[in-house]
């Protein structure tokens, strides 16, 4: 299976789950059509701005996603083994959080598709709060 069968699948699967979501909500709360304007390409990147994009678009990163922490002390580590529990600092259900190079950027739910563990993100946190947690 290429990568493009298993984005077809994504996306597939995304757009079942919306559907049956949006089943779902039609016996509930009435529902507003949010008009937007449309967007539009006003000013076309200049050559050198492309370039400089294309400098960082390669670059790589780590994103990882965390179900929890927990503080333990070495004498408790090294007692582990196969099938020891450790508690975590979360609720069963709570979004994970989705970290990029360390850094909080989301939150999320795990999903499967075709036997695969992924996230959809719930709520992305914005570029403000970031910046401020940087500082």
């Amino acid at each position: 299976m290429s990568d493009n069968d298993g984005m077809d699948d994504w996306a597939a699967a995304m757009a079942e789950q919306a559907d049956a979501e949006a089943a779902e909500g039609e016996g509930g709360e009435d529902v507003q059509v949010a008009e937007l304007d449309e967007l539009t390409d006003d000013a076309p990147i200049t050559q050198e701005e492309k370039k400089k994009l294309d400098t960082i678009l390669d670059i790589p990163v780590t994103i990882s996603m965390e179900v929890g922490r927990s503080q333990i002390s070495i004498r408790n580590l090294l007692q582990l083994n196969q099938g020891s529990v450790v508690e975590l600092d979360r609720v069963a259900g709570e979004p994970l959080d989705v970290l990029v190079n360390g850094t909080l950027i989301a939150h999320g739910e795990v999903v499967v598709v075709n036997d695969k563990f992924g996230i959809r993100l719930t709520d992305v946190i914005s570029q403000i709060e970031r910046i401020k947690k940087l500082r």
